[in-house]
């Protein structure tokens, strides 16, 4: 079992950077794939990236592709969510999510798949 807790939200103004992180309990942070989603107010929730449990593969939504980059760093527990060029459609509460991992390719961007989420960081950019 994992717990999550991301941190790194806050407010920005468009064109700006955040750079969120999903810090892990336990020592098998390592056997998880882990996976970035959003919920905007009013809206279904979103899948934004996803990182292998090594991190050697990464899987983005097309809304995010070159904008936001996801890494991991097994050692600290912890994954991140580096986003550059804020809108304000990048509003929302964002949430990391980690399922345990079937091999070290392995990625999903359901979100029916993950098992554990944190509680989530408000990320709002204004115009």
């Amino acid at each position: 079992q994992v717990q999550l807790v991301e941190s790194g939200g806050g407010l920005v103004q468009a064109g700006g950077s955040l750079r969120l992180s999903c810090a892990a309990s336990g020592r098998t942070f390592g056997s998880y794939v882990t996976g970035w989603f959003r919920r905007a107010s009013g809206k279904e929730p979103q899948f934004v990236a996803a990182i292998s449990r090594n991190g050697g593969r990464t899987n983005y939504a097309d809304s995010v592709k070159g904008r936001f980059t996801v890494s991991r760093d097994n050692a600290k527990n912890t994954a991140y969510l580096q986003m550059i060029r804020l809108t304000p459609e990048d509003t929302a509460v964002y949430y990391c999510a980690a399922d345990r991992a079937i091999h070290n390719d392995y990625v999903t961007l359901m979100l029916n798949d993950y098992d554990y989420w944190g509680q989530g960081t408000q990320v709002t950019v204004s115009s």
